[in-house]
């Protein structure tokens, strides 16, 4: 199984989105059974409650079933998640940093910026490739967070497709 999490502040906002963006993108590409997605936050701030209402909000709107949903609760990475994910994804470079700081050397290259994975934000450095914390605004900051997250799931479908294809997991 190629383990996935995606990690943002408090797992409420943009790691969900990304999780079940993945998620679905990876069951469409006939990959759903050879993985599993998850999320966290680098805090426990938000531990144990439901996904912000607006990124539920968000996620209906592009056809996300209310029963999947209902069932998310945020929770803070925890460290031996290092050595059993294949691919940590942080949503903005403060994660990126933080999970860095944190991580054994030999899960270090484990560790990307979503965006990385977005032909339009690839070549940028990873300080710039992160996505705004759409908490402190309205629904089109929720919209743009979305939007950005899905510029780069193609990416990491091929990045995984290859991965399980040369065996490396």
């Amino acid at each position: 199984m190629y383990r996935i999490i995606t990690v943002c502040t408090g797992n409420i906002c943009r790691s969900p989105m990304a999780q079940f963006s993945i998620e679905r993108a990876l069951a469409e590409a006939g990959l759903g059974t050879r993985t599993e997605v998850d999320s966290a936050g680098v805090t426990g701030w938000e531990a144990g409650r439901p996904m912000d209402p607006r990124t539920a909000a968000e996620l209906r709107q592009h056809g996300y079933r209310e029963s999947v949903l209902d069932g998310f609760r945020a929770r803070a990475f925890e460290a031996d998640w290092y050595g059993s994910r294949d691919l940590i994804l942080a949503l903005d470079h403060g994660h990126l940093s933080h999970l860095r700081a944190e991580a054994p050397a030999k899960d270090q290259n484990k560790i990307r910026m979503l965006r990385s994975f977005d032909p339009a934000a690839a070549d940028l450095p990873a300080s710039a490739q992160g996505i705004a914390d759409p908490w402190y605004g309205d629904m089109s900051d929720f919209d743009s967070s979305y939007a950005l997250i899905e510029a780069a799931v193609p990416g990491v479908v091929e990045y995984v497709r290859a991965a399980l294809a040369d065996g490396s997991r």
